[in-house]
């Protein structure tokens, strides 16, 4: 062991050392005395428990020094606020950071094991469901690598959202116990609680508002370590897990009343139990908010904290502490941040509101109204009485400075106003959000001009310069070093490895796109990723697919505006067109389905249920074997997405234009090598114009012509009357062509698009995109041309580097500088 002594901080300490053989004495050590094990007892997992500690040692130097450093310099922070964060598996994450994968590769095979296997059984963390929370850790990942003092704050879910089976078509949930076998890469901070409060009331003393008569939950620290690629800073991310004031009542468990004395403890405990509980019912819609206010409260107490140590008063508040907001879901952190200035630190409102415009800066990820947070003002009565009254009083005051400035307009007052009085009045979160951060911003370019366009334009008039874009972009540590090891490889072969932490240099691999050697090895590199996805998907599934036709990919969250039912209506079609002429050159092609539907959502498991029938139908039938397959793989997650991208050949990314913020996956697949089919949307733009129109396949209308159709009065079912393709399928849809034992169960999506005004425009888009699929099979067919613009995507991925989008937050939203070296 080597030893070392670390700047400004304790004693010395014996620090782990880097060589395999250092590493495998470590994993020893930890199975001996951490597990408590020996190696004839231990089993798999236990070799991943202490795998997995021994890695953390080599980390944990790191994060003390990088916090000691923080404090030294005084430094201004960024705190990431989020109801979701999807880190992905650790250990492997951890390697690459540390360059030590082969190493503990190497350390493993000594004792008899393989390293895919043991990192295999690592649970994903179950703290996210979709492309919110991914994004939100490739931020934390890109924070530290680019050695900026960031702070990740969420939830620590018991059992996250749920896990995904498919039982005869169906979606089924189940609690996804991911923290059953411990948690190896958390360090739980017990000393660390803070008092969440809920309901009660608010008494007027001398002026002064106070909230009494309340519920209480504590909100108990537990956190992770978030290395940087590259350097040796090492961040934090604190998630909180909600315990009980009062561990069981004593007196009615010596009674024998077992259940009711714990009652109290478990209800407390239920608002860290699950992510996203079905808002369907009045309850659920209470723990959802119970939830929001939870991590805020506990998160706000807890910089605050950290900021009083160094500082007695307020007046450097704004330029130490950035808050950001990842959507909606953190909004009630503005008015829980004046009430802890006001209330607990006693700051004048004048002074409170002048830090909070300074501090908070927020992300909207949606245009569509109904997912722009609100929240009935009865509810937030009931369970936040002096933060309804905080709101109501920021609105006056808003209001007021607004008639002054631009007169008694009635109508842009009440469209402004952060109530809602026309719909039950409710507050608006979004609204709130925009008035007091001093920064919004939209996350690809169409979306941040459509923000200022429509939901948020009033706002733009009234705040110019505030709403800025920032496109959204992805860390290609995990999703193309770890994920892609064999094409990562292949990429530092011809380039180096700098691309790495600059993602900009893959743009040498463009004058090298037509070079045959490169395609080839491409070709083969992307043929391994299929075969061992093809070994999967049997595995898994039960379906047989050849990994040589055409791996066609979407895999996200199942929605409507996703469109995951287009995709349907063309497999449908193609079907068809195979049956009435099998003679054709088809190109063989697998269709791979992957994501969850709220367990609420009705019409979105119900098309999970029609791709499940859809399969079963073509799959079964001999006519179309070898041409077509379709698969719904399960449990949708950061290491099935591993699985799948790399993979993917054909990227679907066929959202009703001016619906989708951003995406990433679109980003992820193309970095792999996949080409995109998708319509004018979010970043596809953007990733057509750095790739090149030539290079992806885009179909359907433009935000501006779905705007101008709904004006103009879409009629469905004159697409329905005028395409017998498009009949045809629909007809066989609805009559049970895909379900012969309930031929009405799918009605309800039939009737959606041709008697209740197919909301995404599936119908209008629908030739285009089957036209669009046909440019796909056409160039398919030339492998070397496909081969080629597979690889100028690669290279034009350089501006969807995550590094870039939070160098540009830190430059000029945050205003936060990297620690010195």
């Amino acid at each position: 062991m080597n030893s070392r002594s670390l700047p400004a901080g304790p004693a010395a300490t014996d620090t782990p050392g880097r060589d395999a053989e250092s590493l495998r004495r470590a994993i020893t050590r930890h199975l001996t005395y951490t597990v408590g094990k020996d190696s004839t007892a231990a089993m798999a997992r236990d070799w991943l428990y202490a795998a997995s500690l021994a890695v953390r040692d080599l980390l944990v130097e790191r994060w003390m020094d990088t916090t000691r450093r923080q404090y030294r310099e005084n430094v201004k922070r960024v705190y990431y606020l989020s109801m979701e964060f999807l880190p992905g598996r650790a250990l492997s994450n951890a390697l690459i950071a540390l360059g030590l994968y082969d190493e503990c590769h190497d350390a493993l095979r000594e004792l008899g094991l393989d390293i895919e296997d043991v990192a295999g059984l690592e649970p994903d963390p179950a703290l996210g469901n979709g492309g919110l929370g991914r994004l939100a850790a490739c931020f934390l990942d890109s924070m530290a690598t680019l050695n900026l003092p960031g702070f990740g704050y969420g939830i620590r879910y018991e059992y996250g959202m749920f896990a995904q089976r498919i039982v005869d078509g169906r979606q089924v949930e189940y609690p996804d116990h991911w923290l059953v076998s411990g948690n190896p890469w958390e360090f739980a901070r017990p000393e660390v609680k803070y008092t969440i409060r809920f309901g009660g009331r608010v008494e007027i003393r001398d002026k002064h508002a106070a909230w009494v008569d309340t519920d209480d939950v504590l909100a108990m620290a537990y956190d992770t370590l978030v290395p940087g690629y590259g350097n040796t800073a090492v961040n934090t991310l604190r998630l909180w897990s909600a315990t009980s004031t009062e561990s069981i009542d004593l007196h009615l468990f010596n009674q024998g009343n077992y259940t009711a004395a714990i009652e109290e403890k478990n209800r407390s405990e239920n608002v860290s139990r699950v992510l996203y509980p079905d808002d369907s019912t009045e309850h659920g819609r209470e723990l959802r908010l119970k939830q929001e206010y939870f991590f805020v409260s506990a998160s706000l107490q807890d910089l605050l904290r950290r900021y009083f140590k160094n500082h007695t008063g307020v007046e450097q508040l704004a330029d130490k502490v950035a808050i950001h907001l990842n959507d909606t879901h953190p909004a009630i952190a503005i008015p829980e941040m004046m009430r802890l200035l006001i209330d607990e630190h006693g700051v004048p409102w004048t002074l409170a509101w002048k830090l909070v415009t300074r501090i908070f800066s927020y992300t909207n990820h949606t245009l569509m109204p109904e997912a722009l947070e609100t929240w009935p003002v009865a509810m937030l009565e009931r369970v936040l009485p002096r933060h309804m009254k905080i709101i109501f009083d920021i609105n006056e005051l808003f209001l007021d400075q607004v008639r002054r400035e631009h007169g008694d307009d009635g109508a842009l007052l009440r469209r402004i106003s952060l109530i809602d009085e026309d719909h039950g009045r409710r507050v608006r979160m979004a609204y709130l959000s925009v008035l007091a951060s001093h920064k919004v911003n939209g996350v690809s370019k169409l979306h941040s001009q459509l923000l200022r366009d429509t939901i948020f334009s009033d706002f733009d008039r009234l705040f110019p310069g505030r709403m800025v874009n920032r496109t959204n972009g992805i860390t290609p540590r995990r999703w193309l070093a770890l994920a892609n090891p064999d094409l990562s490889r292949l990429i530092d072969h011809r380039i180096g490895d700098g691309w790495r932490v600059r993602l900009d240099e893959l743009a040498r691999l463009a004058g090298q796109a037509g070079d045959a050697a490169l395609q080839a090895d491409f070709a083969t590199v992307k043929a391994a990723n299929k075969r061992r996805l093809a070994d999967f998907i049997s595995a898994t599934t039960g379906v047989a697919v050849s990994p040589d036709a055409l791996f066609d990919v979407q895999i996200k969250r199942i929605h409507e505006y996703k469109r995951q039912l287009l995709n349907v209506l063309h497999v449908v079609t193609r079907y068809n067109r195979i049956l009435a002429d099998p003679a054709r050159a088809w190109v063989p092609r697998t269709v791979v389905f992957a994501g969850k539907a709220a367990s609420a959502y009705f019409m979105a498991k119900l098309v999970i249920r029609l791709i499940n029938d859809v399969a079963a139908v073509v799959n079964d039938d001999p006519r179309v074997d070898g041409l077509l397959k379709v698969v719904f793989v399960p449990n949708y997650g950061v290491s099935v997405a591993r699985m799948i991208i790399p993979a993917a050949e054909l990227s679907e990314q066929i959202s009703t234009a001016g619906t989708e913020a951003s995406g990433t996956g679109n980003m992820k697949l193309a970095l792999n090598g996949a080409l995109t089919i998708g319509t004018e949307d979010g970043a596809n733009i953007e990733i057509r114009d750095a790739a090149g129109a030539d290079n992806v396949f885009i179909f359907g209308l433009s935000a501006q012509e779905v705007a101008d159709t709904r004006r103009a009065g879409y009629a469905p079912r004159a697409h329905y009357a005028a395409d017998p393709e498009l009949r045809e399928v629909l007809d066989q849809i609805g009559q049970g062509r895909f379900s012969s034992a309930e031929p009405t169960r799918y009605q309800p999506i039939v009737q959606s698009l041709l008697d209740h005004g197919d909301h995404y425009m599936l119908l209008a888009d629908y030739a285009s995109y089957v036209a669009a699929q046909e440019r796909v099979d056409a160039l398919y067919a030339d492998r070397a041309a496909w081969n080629e613009r597979a690889i100028r995507n690669v290279a034009a991925m350089g501006p969807f580097s995550s590094d870039r989008t939070i160098r540009e937050y830190a430059e000029g939203i945050w205003r936060v500088q990297p620690l010195t070296r």
